[in-house]
């Protein structure tokens, strides 16, 4: 109660200033979300990262269109971030990570804030978990949306023929999986010629299950060489920018450079960025306000977007501040 009464009370005062147009208002917000940062700190609670970094996106100045469907299960619901009066601006589709167990689109609602003050029309999927379905379901339902985003993203402001795709982790698995596998995309009705590039935060590239929940999702018949990332790089392998932290013990930094080796191999454009001393999470942290210090994940995110899409973001409040 001690918290949600802390957390209320902020939002309440921000959203004071923010009528009476406060000059105050950024360091009295600073102070306020410091203040939340140490209670929730201290009370050790599992969603302290989320509640963190989605605060400051109770107050954003971009578009939100939620749970649009783009299949007929719950779990197969979108949401579109975009800035005010967007026309035919980049699209990037982002599917968060959780070994494939677990995870919802609205903890990550800062990354499409974030993406869309930029300038970008960001996208941001549910997709089905296991034990529901295993491989390759979820892969099909990230199939699904990008189907749908290059259906129906012109109507909310974005460009279909430039699309970016985004994840962290298993994520990042998904978005590999699909910017590589031509095929498979072409399966769901989507056309891989829109996919203008790959961005993996903290991805799995060349997953070999250890658990039994991990071979319990990614099931015979199928084998690596159905799942993994790296066994669709080809001579149309879309640019790829790759982020990871030196310090990361979930997925391996050498699944990157992996990816990164082969990826040059057969010529094609990448880029490896290693972090030295963060971890698993500060990837995709580096797009919440109070993290951003942690990396510069976010720099370079855009900063390959502008080049692959060969656009500069406009339009977007507060757009090139890193």
């Amino acid at each position: 109660m001690l918290l949600n009464s802390r957390i209320a009370d902020a939002k309440g005062a921000l959203a004071s200033g923010l009528s009476e147009g406060s000059t105050s208002l950024h360091s009295d917000l600073m102070r306020r979300l410091s203040c939340i940062a140490l209670i929730l700190l201290l009370t050790g609670c599992s969603s302290t990262q989320f509640v963190l970094a989605n605060a400051p996106t109770e107050f954003d100045r971009v578009d939100r269109h939620a749970d649009l469907p783009y299949g007929q299960d719950p779990r197969q619901r979108l949401d579109v971030y975009s800035p005010r009066q967007a026309t035919n601006r980049p699209v990037v589709i982002f599917w968060y990570g959780g070994s494939w167990v677990k995870g919802k689109k609205s903890n990550y609602r800062f990354v499409g804030t974030t993406l869309a003050e930029r300038g970008f029309v960001a996208v941001l999927p549910d997709y089905r978990l296991y034990p529901q379905v295993s491989f390759p379901a979820f892969d099909e339902d990230g199939a699904k949306a990008v189907a749908w985003v290059e259906q129906h993203v012109q109507e909310l402001g974005g460009d279909p023929h430039h699309i970016i795709l985004m994840g962290h982790s298993a994520g990042g698995h998904t978005a590999a999986f699909l910017a590589f596998n031509h095929e498979f995309l072409r399966k769901f009705g989507a056309d891989p010629d829109s996919i203008a590039g790959l961005v993996g935060l903290s991805g799995t590239y060349v997953l070999v299950p250890e658990t039994d929940t991990e071979r319990a999702t990614f099931p015979a018949p199928y084998t690596e060489a159905d799942w993994q990332p790296i066994r669709f790089v080809d001579a149309h392998s879309p640019p790829t920018l790759l982020l990871h932290g030196t310090d990361d013990k979930e997925v391996l930094p050498q699944e990157a450079v992996q990816l990164r080796d082969m990826m040059l191999q057969d010529h094609r454009r990448v880029e490896l960025h290693l972090y030295p001393h963060r971890g698993h999470a500060d990837t995709v942290a580096s797009f919440a306000p109070l993290a951003r210090w942690r990396t510069t994940a976010l720099k370079d995110t855009i900063e390959f977007i502008d080049s692959v899409t060969r656009t500069q973001p406009v339009g977007g409040i507060g757009v090139g501040r890193q």
